[in-house]
């Protein structure tokens, strides 16, 4: 914990998000007027919204793999809505998303360890924060559309079911009144 009650993002030496770590870090919280030595804001502004603001301006958006994997999501998810009536598809997609959710860690790991040959910056803390909020949270929100749209249609497959069932009923009764 943080001297302000705010816990720690980004934990160890060089946190990125604490304003901590390399010059593109320091020198985005001096703009934001984030740094760990200032006082908490009497401004009203709810703690986790000062961590959010701090997380968005910590990350270097233009960098391209950070471009490249948001253009990734997107393009996942453009796939997903179109492909919302192939069932089989989407359960393959399911399970290419839940996979990337749970190699989510060894890839936060394998990143740490290798940042400076594509990164300015250090995003890759040992709990994993930037992962799951930059790959995990997003493949996790596709996964939940894709089970949304798999119920959705299991529901109009019944209703067809149920109303094919009732015709075969009625074509029956009409064939036994004759």
């Amino acid at each position: 914990m943080r001297r302000d009650g705010l816990p720690l993002i980004g934990g160890g030496s060089g946190g990125w998000a604490r304003g901590g770590g390399g010059a593109v870090s320091s020198e985005r919280a001096r703009r934001c007027g984030s740094s760990d030595a200032s006082p908490p804001s009497s401004a009203g502004v709810h703690p986790r919204r000062r961590l959010l603001h701090r997380f968005f301006h910590a990350v270097d958006w233009k960098e391209p793999w950070v471009i490249v994997m948001i253009s990734f999501q997107v393009i996942l998810l453009l796939v997903t809505i179109i492909s919302r009536r192939n069932i089989n598809f989407q359960l393959i997609l399911s399970a290419l998303t839940f996979s990337g959710v749970f190699l989510a860690e060894k890839l936060n790991t394998f990143l740490g360890k290798n940042w400076k040959s594509f990164s300015s910056q250090n995003y890759f803390d040992p709990q994993g924060l930037f992962i799951s909020v930059m790959w995990s949270g997003p493949l996790l929100l596709i996964t939940i559309l894709i089970r949304v749209n798999t119920l959705v249609m299991l529901c109009v497959l019944m209703v067809r079911w149920k109303r094919a069932e009732l015709k075969h009923r009625a074509h029956e009764a009409r064939g036994k009144q004759e």
